[in-house]
């Protein structure tokens, strides 16, 4: 079997439900991102899941990844990686999108970066860091970290330049899936919630 890449965003915190750009700040789960990262988990131990008995698990060591992976039954099997912490937003931590472009009409972040923080090649280096982990042996990995540097991992798999990563939104406590059709990288699901429905 061709290894494939689980995606697991962290659940839902304050700064992610106002839209602020939350990279090395430590913020913590609302109580609703508690409760989705246990659903995440029990989709995860239910078919065709079952639990990824020979999964290599990974996780950013940022509290709100970390949590959501110990409250989705994985915090014993998982290693912390920081190669899976969020972008460091520099100058932008903390602003949401609409504060930046006040300043800075027009911004995109996958085509402009951030002053004072992580650059694009650095974080596409990152990125490929963890695709050629994903890639190196005969196993699934399931990693839990942030929006945009999975975004950026999504697009990295596919062999895409990081900028395409604007355009695969992921939402907080999402499960995507990158795999292989006809020998190719693909995504297999994205930004998929739905064990948040009803």
């Amino acid at each position: 079997m061709a290894p494939r890449i689980l995606l697991a965003r962290h659940g839902q915190t304050e700064w992610s439900l106002s839209g602020k750009h939350t990279g090395r700040t430590d913020v913590p789960l609302l109580e609703e991102g508690r409760r989705g990262a246990k659903s995440l988990g029990e989709r995860l131990h239910r078919p065709p899941f079952d639990g990824l008995a020979d999964a290599e698990i990974r996780t950013s060591p940022l509290a709100r990844a970390r949590e959501t992976c110990e409250l989705a039954g994985f915090g014993e099997r998982a290693e912390r990686w920081d190669t899976l912490m969020e972008w460091d937003y520099g100058a932008y931590e903390g602003l949401t999108p609409a504060e930046i472009q006040s300043v800075r009409p027009g911004w995109l972040i996958w085509r402009d970066g951030v002053p004072g923080g992580e650059s694009l090649a650095e974080v596409t280096a990152r990125a490929d860091e963890v695709v050629t982990w994903a890639r190196s042996a005969d196993r699934d990995v399931l990693v839990f970290a942030h929006g945009h540097i999975l975004r950026s991992i999504g697009a990295r798999w596919l062999g895409l330049p990081l900028d395409f990563a604007a355009r695969i939104r992921l939402n907080p406590t999402s499960l995507s899936v990158l795999g292989w059709a006809y020998g190719e990288p693909a995504i297999e699901s994205w930004n998929d919630l739905g064990h948040l429905a009803g």
